[in-house]
């Protein structure tokens, strides 16, 4: 009695697909205009004359100076009477006031945007490099 034995082979061949062809990209810019809208901080000064019509009773006369948040600058004035004074005529009161305002400001945006286009297939080759159909 006879029994056929039997085996498969396998037979493995690669072959070379060229992709990096037959693309084309497209880039384009857009722009848009945007409304910013932010606040901003200014800083004003209020000035304030205070009359004080004081003699000023020693020779050193009356230094700048905060009370508070407040610069006081004093202003001297020579008054002539029988003899010479110094009288502290008034004093300026400057003060610092913020305040938010806002200011819309126009902007201009770009944006790219990219497209690519396949316009033919993929060439395939053989082990050898040739092109195929």
């Amino acid at each position: 009695m006879t029994f056929p034995v039997m085996e498969e082979e396998l037979h493995v061949e690669k072959r070379t697909v060229d992709t990096g062809r037959g693309v084309r990209i497209h880039k384009s810019v857009s722009q848009r205009e945007q409304i910013i809208d932010q606040p901003l901080r200014q800083d004003e000064l209020v000035i304030e004359h205070v009359a004080i019509g004081r003699v000023v009773a020693d020779e050193t006369p009356p230094q700048m100076r905060y009370e508070g948040d407040t610069l006081v600058v004093p202003v001297l004035e020579e008054v002539l009477v029988v003899q010479k004074q110094l009288m502290l005529k008034e004093e300026v009161h400057i003060r610092r006031q913020q305040r938010s305002v806002t200011q819309p400001q126009s902007v201009t945006l770009r944006s790219e945007q990219v497209s690519v286009e396949r316009f033919d297939r993929g060439i395939v080759t053989g082990n050898d490099g040739t092109p195929k159909q």
